[in-house]
């Protein structure tokens, strides 16, 4: 049946920064809190200014799992493009969980994001556990059969990583690119997370052991991962941003440990999508759960501190 499963997919293919943050896990201003209690306001409420010639994008991990839940993060993610026309998505892995099918392509990443898909929102992906390898020639996830990847948007520049194999080849090619990369913001994003306080996975040891010291020397901005279904933002560690978004599809309730030495923020209690802006030195982000709240929101700034509206 997986022989069977997998010729269906190759079918399927051919078709288609910074400083000490200051910063509480309690993020929202009171206005802020107001918009957080209206689910499913509408307009849906920005907890930043709306910037021109911006790098807007948004952030989903963990997310293929085809059920109703992933549907009503997919349709709230719609509801903010109509007021923050974001241009791309990056996917941090587990894009489609179990079968990998026709049917389960459109079920489960076809069908939920199609209203996003038919705007020309572009979808670049990174490969989780629970992702078949050869998601890597599936089109719309715009990987190009490489399994490792950087692409440009803006003043920023994108290294998608495999965190399921960082053998010494991938770990070569990223200190090169990063190294001949002029970009104002450096971002990578992959699945496993090197900062967590959730109880379930937890952070990546040996994963953090090998990138942390390629992040601090070439300068790495932001960090997104995914693998542990909640969602977190780390304070800044040596010059870097982590966070992990881990719930747009899946969720662990209260799972995250807590008090944290480490988590400036962190959600638990719901599915929940990011959305970001990069303008010129500042990066404003927005995390939003699936019934439309705004769980936390923040501004970081090249060169000064992290902080929050």
């Amino acid at each position: 049946m997986r022989f069977r499963a997998l010729l269906l997919l190759i079918g399927a293919l051919s078709l288609s920064r910074c400083g000490i943050p200051g910063a509480s896990p309690n993020m929202l201003s009171p206005s802020a809190e107001k918009a957080a209690g209206e689910l499913g306001s509408n307009p849906p409420a920005l907890a930043f200014p709306l910037k021109k010639n911006s790098v807007r994008f948004a952030v989903i991990g963990d997310n293929g799992t085809g059920g109703p839940d992933e549907y009503t993060v997919a349709r709230e993610m719609d509801r903010y493009h109509e007021s923050f026309p974001f241009d791309f998505v990056i996917m941090l892995g587990d894009n489609i969980y179990g079968g990998h099918s026709p049917a389960d392509l459109e079920r489960k990443f076809e069908g939920p994001y199609k209203p996003l898909l038919d705007q020309g929102v572009k979808f670049y992906a990174s490969l989780g556990n629970h992702d078949w390898r050869n998601e890597r020639f599936y089109k719309p996830f715009n990987m190009d059969g490489r399994s490792y990847y950087t692409f440009n948007k803006g003043n920023a520049r994108f290294f998608a990583l495999d965190s399921n194999y960082m053998n010494p080849e991938q770990l070569d090619w990223l200190k090169q690119q990063l190294q001949a990369s002029s970009a104002k913001w450096k971002i990578c994003f992959f699945h496993h997370p090197l900062y967590s306080d959730a109880k379930y996975h937890g952070p990546d040891l040996d994963l953090r052991a090998q990138l942390a010291p390629i992040f601090e020397k070439y300068g790495v901005n932001v960090v997104f991962s995914g693998h542990d279904h909640v969602y977190e933002r780390i304070k800044p560690q040596n010059g870097t941003y982590y966070f992990v978004e881990g719930s747009a599809g899946q969720l662990r309730y209260h799972n995250l440990r807590r008090p944290s030495p480490e988590m400036a923020a962190g959600f638990d209690t719901d599915r929940t999508f990011m959305i970001v802006q990069i303008a010129g030195s500042d990066l404003f982000l927005q995390t939003i759960s699936r019934t439309g709240k705004i769980v936390d929101h923040a501004e970081i700034t090249l060169n000064t501190n992290l902080s929050s509206r």
